[in-house]
């Protein structure tokens, strides 16, 4: 397969725009956890019981389309190979605890892979909408819509006092998880992140890694979600999280200003010498492209680099993980394979984009 067919192929469509703030703001999300009435929960239910929740959500929404989202398509996560459920989870079209559960788990996907509604994972139901850029708003209007399409035939399991009920305390209430996918290179670099995590978190809100609780900031890269579900409603969590991103997105503009009037040379050092390992090195591991990945973004955002799209880093971050290198070589790698393959694959993409100017 070549490199230019892999890419189109394997990035999600929705990827491919841009949308507000996206010099800063990645992306944005929404993820509504729900679970049917009389039936028993995910967690600790035997084989039979998840079966039945599987079969009844794919009857009635399997293959059916819904508004401008088109048509959902079943993929059954039993039938996929390891690297396949790997290449899932880091496109974040599933959960790592999806493809661990091996009882009739499922996903319902929209062809532009921005829906995907997660059946038996935690919960019965895991709603899923992401949008390019800064747009929370609007990611949970088209959740919201499709969790009440959902209602239409399900019945949820959902108390008047605590909301609707999950397999987690955390996500009883709205049952909702919004997010948004932030690139902070300048508050990593003046090390302002450090005084700016602990005062989100005393906000009620979480910052996590890339892959989201558990996992670390690679590439500069930080989740920003809210961590309070109960005695709030939606809208509500929703302005609270669009605050506190509007204030990052300010404080990190801020911070690329000063590195760019204060220090130039030094920066412009910084991301050359990064473009240069990334168009050069042979063998590179994925801590030291994702840092690469992130100086170069920030070069092409402060135009000091042209030429490069700046959906690379979006890209790039995909495309050279464990799963998207093994199904680009069609085989299982090892951590030294991968490290060349990674190398590789990355200056094919640089020369792309040079081909293209």
């Amino acid at each position: 397969m070549s490199l230019k067919k892999f890419i189109s192929d394997a990035i999600s469509p929705w990827m491919k725009r841009e949308g507000p703030d996206s010099d800063i703001v990645l992306s944005s999300r929404i993820r509504l956890a729900r679970n049917l009435e009389n039936h028993v929960f995910p967690i600790i239910s035997n084989e039979q019981q998840a079966d039945e929740v599987n079969q009844q959500i794919r009857k009635h929404y399997e293959n059916q389309t819904y508004g401008n989202v088109g048509v959902l398509s079943y993929i059954d996560i039993d039938d996929l190979k390891p690297i396949e459920k790997r290449v899932l989870v880091e496109k974040h079209l599933v959960s790592p605890n999806l493809i661990e559960n091996t009882k009739h788990s499922g996903v319902l996907m929209s062809d532009e892979e921005n829906v995907s509604i997660m059946i038996n994972e935690e919960d019965h139901l895991r709603i899923q909408c992401l949008f390019p850029g800064f747009q929370l708003i609007e990611a949970l209007t088209l959740a919201s819509g499709i969790d009440d399409w959902f209602e239409e035939k399900l019945n949820y399991a959902f108390d008047e006092q605590h909301g609707y009920l999950t397999s987690c305390p955390t996500n009883v209430g709205t049952g909702m998880r919004a997010s948004v996918m932030m690139h902070l290179p300048a508050l990593v670099l003046t090390q302002k992140i450090h005084r700016i995590i602990p005062a989100i978190n005393q906000l009620g809100l979480v910052v996590r890694g890339i892959y989201g609780e558990g996992s670390e900031a690679q590439g500069n890269v930080f989740q920003v979600s809210n961590q309070m579900t109960l005695g709030k409603s939606e809208q509500d969590i929703i302005e609270d999280l669009r605050g506190v991103v509007i204030q990052l997105i300010e404080e990190e503009r801020s911070a690329r200003k000063n590195l760019f009037e204060s220090s130039k040379i030094q920066l412009e050092d910084r991301v050359y010498r990064s473009l240069g390992i990334l168009a050069n090195s042979r063998i590179i591991q994925s801590k030291e492209a994702t840092k690469c990945l992130s100086d170069v973004r920030l070069g092409i955002d402060l135009k000091l680099i042209e030429g490069i799209s700046n959906t690379i880093l979006n890209e790039l971050m995909i495309l050279t993980q464990p799963g998207f290198l093994q199904q680009y070589a069609d085989e299982t790698l090892s951590p030294d394979e991968r490290d060349i393959r990674r190398a590789t694959l990355i200056r094919e993409r640089l020369k792309l984009e040079k081909n293209n100017e």
